[in-house]
Formats: structure tokens, C-alpha cells, sequence
């Protein structure tokens, strides 16, 4: 029996309604409880800090600074003039920070059901946002000051007009606005990348369209403010920019590891493998379906995106966990089709059930340990993997039963067992990897000047700790220390103890804390007391 269109309407206009709501919560629930992190967040927040505070008329929103002053010309600043607004809404604060990117990612998720119901039949709409909505990485990240979740964004709008656009073309339009969005948030390979699927899925889905004058009028019209962007860049700084941005920044890291974050070809299948349960269990049945339905538009789409996008990114020699991002749309409509197939026809086969009760029997016991054996034991952390046992428990038992409900009730689990995740301290593991940047940022701003260069053997660069302190924090090798403290007067250090000592003759202690050193070569005169009280004060 058909549906008419106004309760088709009505019925979509309800689920994108629930979905963004259930989004908001979960990508805004504890979203400044936690530090930013490196590298990102801190870069981010730094470039956004400098555009908040530039004077009236300034430019600086056009052309970025990060620091005192440097050109910024890692990515474009769409994000970075965003996240100011927010500050000149809200201050400055973690919550500030990451509230853009937050609600790009969370807008992400009635997106994927729109391209869904463009796609499928109604459940395997519903299915496909539930799984992105649920996706452990595309959350997680979502909700960091990054510029990854807003890729997800606009693609996903770029995908929706694209679709919309083969039956009224005047939806191109969007497509065409949305890859100048994704140039001028990543930058121009960025866009290319994704504008070249768009490109191939059309080529064999609906070649005619490639062929229209319209098509290609709407996608240039949409990406001439990033194109403006660039030319005003290498008007207003020469060759120096495209060496730079166009180079080291982006084409450079195709054959050239950034800070040695380089692996194997099959890091990202590893990546998508560790952290895409329960909904892996699933992703193979739906990877089978689009290439038996190869002939069907949802196949082609899913196919192109996920094969085209995973090669891009496994053949370059940089290799970050975020760049994965922009492909979890696609998995989870390929995981969607699978769950609104089992929906449908009630399917079930053996690995779904042995594999769901085998993440059920591992929450289980990751809840044991960390609540009762671990030698400090992590009460919160062992409640979320006793609900996500609980969820997934019942899940399973259903799935064993032949009971089509067991994919709601894992939907169901694993979104509480997340918001509780994203409300406890253990969402971002990653400021675990070194030092609290807060205390040593405080005693690095009370002890010193604005504008004040400084100096640490501490051997990774923290710009989280650069955006905490306001101050410039470079780090620099022992050897390379011992001869600026040779060939200048008056530069500070700020000497990490864990880390190997310079050594920095008769040097002169300004302050120290929790066994950090504050020292210089220079004097420590009566002005630089004052400075300090101040700052203290």
C-alpha cells in the first residue's frame, strides 16, 4: 500500500526532527568538562582566539594568524571565524570551542537520513541514522574542536542536493555551495577528493547529467568563494602561500609523513575495525548487498564513496585516526540497508549472533575489571560498559530468538551507554597521552609576560599548552637549547623533568612547580617581579 506524500512528509519531518534532537544531546552533553587537546583543538582554538580579538575593520578573519602575528596557512579559516563568533557570543571556554563543530556533526545525522529516504525504503532510513547517530568515532571527533565532523557535514549536504538534483536541478545548486564549503574548511584537495565522487557516482549512475551545461555551472558557482579566497591569499602574500598552504600542507602529505605519522596501507581498515563495533557485525552483509545490487543507485553511491575515499587516504603517507571521518556516512548507509534487510525479511545467521554476544560478553567484563579488579578501580567507566552489556545482552538474546527487535534495543543501549560515556572524564583518552596542560599553562602565564617567547625541553610541541598560556611555547633538542642559552641574553626556558636535562650553566630560577623549572640566562630585575605579581594576582 503507498503512502501518500503529506504523510510521507509529515513522517520524515518527524524522524529528522528526533534524530537532531537525540543528536544535540549526545554531541553537546559534557562538551567543555574536558581540556582541549593536541594537535587540533589547541591549533584551532589558538587561530579562532586571534580572529576574536583583532580590531574593529581587522582582516585577520580573511587572512588568519596564529601566535603573535604568523600567517596561518594550514587550512582555510571558515571554521576558525565560526568558533570567534562564538567566543565574542559565549567567551572563551572549552564549550565555546567546540560548540561549532559539535553542531555541524550533530546536523550531520538528520542528513544521512535525508539521503537515506532519497535512497531506501523507510526502516533502512531510519537504521542508517541511528547507526551514524551511534558510531563511536564520528562522536567522538564530532564533538572535538576540529574541522573532520564539519567534512561530514557538508559532504553529506553536497550528497543530499546531488540526489535531489537528478530529478529538480535546481538542488545542484547546494551540491555546489557545499564542496566550496568543504574547500574553504579543509582546503582545495579536500574538495577535489570529494567532488571527484560525486563525479564517478554520477558517471554511472546518471551520465547525463555530466553532461549538462547546468550541472557544472552550479558547481562553480558554488566553490568561486574558496577559489576568491585562494587568489586573495597569494595576492596578499606572494608565491610564499601556495609553497606553503598548496604544498607542505596539503600535496606534501600525499608522499611526505607530517611528524612521522606515517603506516601501513591498512591503517584505516584497522582504525574502522577498532572502533565500529557493535554495527561491524553487520557492515560485510551490507557490503555484499550493494555489490549484488550493484544496478540500484544506493549501491553505486556506497561502492564509489567508500572504495575511492579508503584508497585516497591509504595511499597517502600521512596517516592521522580523523581523516577517516568522511567515510562513516557511507558505512552506515551500507550498514543501514543490511539492518532494514534483516528488518524486512527477518534474516539471521550464526556470526551476527556469535559476534554480538561476544561484544556483550567482552562489556561484561571490561565492567568487572575496571569496577572490581583494576588496582584503582574506575567506578563510571564500569557502569557505562555494564549498560552497554545490558543493552547488547538483551540485544543478542533477541537476536538468537529470530526477533527483529533486537535492533532497536542495541540502538537503544549503546546511545545511553555513549551519552554516559561523553559525560565522564574518559571520552578524550588522549590527554592522557602527556602531562595536564592547565597547571603548567597557569605557572607559565604567571611567571611571564605577554608576547614572551619561551623555550622547553619538553620533546613534542603542545599547542594546547601555547593556547592555555597565551604565550609561545617552542621545543627545541638539548643541543639546540644549550646554544640559544649560549647566543642570547634574556630568553626563558621552561625545563620539564621527565624529559632529559640541558645543561644550561649558572642559570637563574624565576619559579617552579610541581618540579617544572622556570629559567633564564638574563637578569630578573624588579620589573619582571612586578610582572609576575600581576599576572599572580
Amino acid at each position: 500500500m503507498s503512502e501518500s506524500d503529506g504523510n510521507k512528509f509529515g513522517r520524515d519531518s518527524l524522524w529528522i526532527i528526533c534524530f537532531l534532537l537525540l543528536a544535540l544531546i549526545l554531541y553537546t552533553s559534557g562538551l567543555g568538562d574536558l581540556p582541549l587537546r593536541d594537535w587540533d583543538e589547541g591549533i584551532v582554538a589558538g587561530v579562532a582566539r586571534n580572529i576574536y580579538r583583532a580590531e574593529p575593520g581587522s582582516l585577520t578573519w580573511l587572512y588568519p594568524t596564529i601566535n603573535y602575528g604568523d600567517p596561518y596557512w594550514n587550512k582555510p579559516p571558515l571554521i576558525h571565524s565560526a568558533i570567534a563568533l562564538s567566543y565574542k557570543l559565549f567567551g572563551i571556554s572549552e564549550w565555546s570551542t567546540r560548540l561549532v563543530p559539535a553542531l555541524l556533526s550533530a546536523f550531520s545525522v538528520p542528513l544521512v537520513y535525508l539521503i537515506a529516504r532519497e535512497l531506501f525504503s523507510f526502516p533502512s532510513a531510519i537504521f542508517s541514522a541511528a547507526v551514524y547517530l551511534t558510531l563511536l568515532p564520528i562522536t567522538r571527533h564530532g564533538r572535538v574542536a576540529m574541522l573532520d565532523g564539519a567534512i561530514a557535514c557538508w559532504f553529506c549536504l553536497a550528497v543530499w542536493c546531488l540526489l535531489r538534483g537528478r530529478k529538480y536541478p535546481a538542488w545542484l545548486f547546494g551540491t555546489g555551495i557545499a564542496l566550496g564549503l568543504i574547500c574553504l574548511t579543509k582546503g582545495i584537495m579536500m574538495g577535489v577528493l570529494l567532488a571527484g565522487i560525486l563525479v564517478i557516482f554520477l558517471a554511472w549512475d546518471s551520465p547525463k547529467l555530466l553532461q549538462t551545461f547546468y550541472f557544472w555551472i552550479c558547481l562553480l558557482i558554488g566553490v568561486l568563494p574558496a577559489i576568491a579566497w585562494y587568489l586573495l591569499q597569494y595576492q596578499h602574500y606572494g608565491a610564499a602561500f601556495l609553497g606553503i598552504s598548496l604544498g607542505d600542507q596539503t600535496f606534501d602529505r600525499i608522499w611526505v609523513p607530517v611528524s612521522s605519522n606515517s603506516a601501513p596501507p591498512w591503517y584505516y581498515l584497522l582504525e574502522i575495525a577498532k572502533y565500529s563495533f557493535p554495527w561491524l557485525i553487520f557492515l560485510p552483509y551490507g557490503i555484499k548487498l550493494a555489490y549484488s545490487h550493484r544496478n540500484l543507485s544506493w549501491s553505486k553511491l556506497t561502492l564509489v564513496w567508500g572504495i575511492v575515499y579508503l584508497l585516497a587516504i591509504s595511499v597517502m603517507s600521512t596517516k592521522l585516526p580523523w581523516y577517516v571521518i568522511p567515510i562513516y556516512p557511507c558505512l552506515s548507509l551500507s550498514i543501514g540497508a543490511a539492518l532494514g534487510r534483516i528488518w524486512q525479511k527477518k534474516e539471521a545467521n550464526y556470526s551476527w549472533q556469535i559476534s554480538l554476544s561476544f561484544v556483550a560478553l567482552v562489556c561484561w567484563l571490561g565492567g568487572i575489571y575496571y569496577g572490581a579488579i583494576d588496582s584503582e578501580p574506575q567506578l563510571d567507566l564500569a557502569l557505562i560498559l555494564f549498560v552497554a552489556a545490558t543493552g547488547f545482552t538483551i540485544a543478542s538474546i533477541l537476536l538468537w530468538r529470530r526477533s527483529r527487535h533486537f535492533i532497536p534495543t542495541a540502538i537503544a543501549g549503546f546511545y545511553i551507554s555513549l551519552l554516559l560515556l561523553f559525560n565522564t572524564s574518559h571520552w578524550l583518552w588522549e590527554l592522557n597521552n602527556a602531562y595536564p596542560v592547565i597547571p603548567v599553562a597557569n605557572f607559565v602565564r604567571r611567571n611571564t609576560s605577554s608576547l614572551q617567547k619561551i623555550y622547553t625541553n619538553y620533546p613534542h610541541p603542545r599547542p594546547s599548552l601555547e593556547f592555555y598560556s597565551d604565550r609561545v611555547v617552542v621545543s627545541q633538542e638539548n643541543e639546540q637549547l644549550e646554544k640559544l642559552w649560549q647566543d642570547s641574553t634574556g630568553t626563558y626556558f621552561l625545563l620539564d623533568p621527565e624529559s632529559p636535562m640541558p645543561n644550561l650553566p649558572d642559570k637563574q630560577i624565576i619559579a617552579s612547580d610541581r618540579s617544572w623549572q622556570l629559567v633564564t640566562n638574563g637578569q630578573w630585575t624588579m620589573d619582571n617581579c612586578l610582572i609576575s605579581t600581576i599576572n599572580k594576582n
